[in-house]
């Protein structure tokens, strides 16, 4: 019997001869990373047993990006402790000031998460990675801290289940919708502890920035990795950033999955999912007729941030004026894609149509700062979560969806088809 991709990354990183699913394995890894939230709780655990250095200063990011530039003491304290740290352990990837970006559009873009990678993180969208062809988990910091002393970690080898998309995906129709329909059909916890391993000829033509949509939200159907085999495209995204040599793994062809679903997705609308669960999802035909007004919109995320998001929601918002009756946020998710956005004018088409303009940050998706929802109100968000409290008080609401939805609601001031705005080209 053959291997799945992620079988073959794990076992290539253990001292095992073979492996299946449900064994317990030590893995070597390739990379680490934590943030402002996470990090002092590893560094914490770190000392309490007696560690004196890192296993790799090079292997390890340390990225304050949740709560920066600090909102408050608390958050400054945090991010003062992983300063200390880094310098202590002259850890090369830590990221300060202007140089902070959202830690899961960030290391890709610099090249530090590569196929064929073991990559594990002090954070639930760590699985983003997996675009790439790696396996990358989220981990607890108490596991980070033996990681980061030992550059190992154990865990159980995961079944694997196998997502094949037909067709071509229609216009205003991406990544995100792929995914909510995904968790939509098999629910929060259709894939626990699983791998999902999206393919298909959808997916051979998906861009990168669908891919990491695809892959950052495996975690909201409770997998314990999203992942897509490397093809020519993963390839020239990763060969001019590559920071380090890397090896392209792919599934076997007689591997053994738990599960396979195939789906037709020629005729898919861009999706919507409705408050508390990113399973709680709608075609946007089955929406627009329900006059659901917003009192935000954000634009921006690990999931949602990247430049390509950004241009498709300028290219709906050109032209145009943001409802008075709501706030637009936009969220570039790092200082290269701000820039990028900058010199393409999008910034401009942002700023000419209302919307706010935050820094690469985390603080909006988890209502830390930059866009807390106050008492009763009502967000659309291109975000992962729409969980209770997500982005603000308990009794808020939070709607997820593509940039293009997002963009459009922005204008027209309640939940909105892309197609009910006049693109000004």
């Amino acid at each position: 019997m053959g291997l799945t991709i992620t079988e073959k990354i794990l076992l290539k990183h253990s001292k095992n001869r073979e492996i299946s699913p449900g064994d317990l394995i030590f893995v070597k890894l390739d990379f680490i990373l934590a943030n402002d939230i996470t990090a002092p709780l590893a560094i914490k655990e770190f000392k309490k047993i007696g560690a004196k250095r890192v296993f790799d200063p090079e292997k390890i990011a340390l990225i304050p990006d949740h709560s920066t530039p600090n909102k408050d003491i608390k958050s400054a304290q945090q991010v003062k402790e992983v300063r200390d740290f880094a310098r202590e352990q002259e850890i090369k990837y830590f990221y300060d000031g202007g140089k902070v970006g959202i830690e899961h559009v960030l290391l890709p873009e610099e090249g530090l998460v590569l196929p064929g990678d073991c990559i594990i993180g002090a954070d639930s969208h760590t699985c983003t990675y997996g675009a790439l062809g790696a396996f990358s988990t989220g981990v607890g910091s108490t596991d980070l801290a033996y990681a980061m002393t030992f550059g190992e970690i154990w865990l159980k080898v995961p079944e694997s289940i196998k997502f094949i998309y037909y067709g071509r995906l229609p216009k205003w129709v991406g990544g995100k919708d792929l995914i909510l329909f995904t968790i939509g059909k098999i629910g929060v916890d259709g894939a626990r502890y699983k791998a999902m391993e999206f393919t298909g000829e959808v997916i051979r033509r998906l861009p990168m920035a669908d891919r990491f949509t695809m892959c950052n939200m495996a975690i909201e159907a409770g997998a314990k990795n999203g992942i897509i085999e490397p093809d020519e495209i993963t390839l020239e995204y990763v060969t001019n950033r590559a920071k380090r040599n890397f090896e392209v793994l792919d599934s076997d062809k007689d591997a053994n999955y738990s599960e396979i679903y195939e789906w037709d997705v020629s005729n898919l609308e861009p999706m919507v999912a409705f408050p508390h669960l990113p399973s709680n999802v709608y075609p946007i035909s089955e929406v627009t007729n329900k006059n659901i007004t917003l009192d935000q919109v954000y634009i921006g995320s690990c999931t949602n941030g990247r430049l390509e998001d950004l241009r498709i929601a300028a290219k709906i918002l050109k032209g145009h004026k943001v409802n008075p009756n709501l706030r637009l946020i936009i969220t570039p998710a790092t200082p290269l894609i701000y820039m990028s956005a900058l010199r393409e004018g999008l910034i401009e088409i942002f700023l000419s149509a209302g919307a706010i303009i935050t820094p690469p940050s985390c603080g909006p998706c988890l209502g830390g700062h930059l866009g807390v929802l106050a008492e009763g109100e009502r967000a659309l968000s291109t975000t992962n979560r729409n969980f209770v409290g997500r982005m603000g008080h308990p009794k808020s609401e939070v709607y997820l969806s593509n940039p293009a939805v997002a963009a459009a609601s922005a204008i027209l001031g309640k939940i909105s088809a892309p197609w009910e705005v006049e693109v000004k080209e």
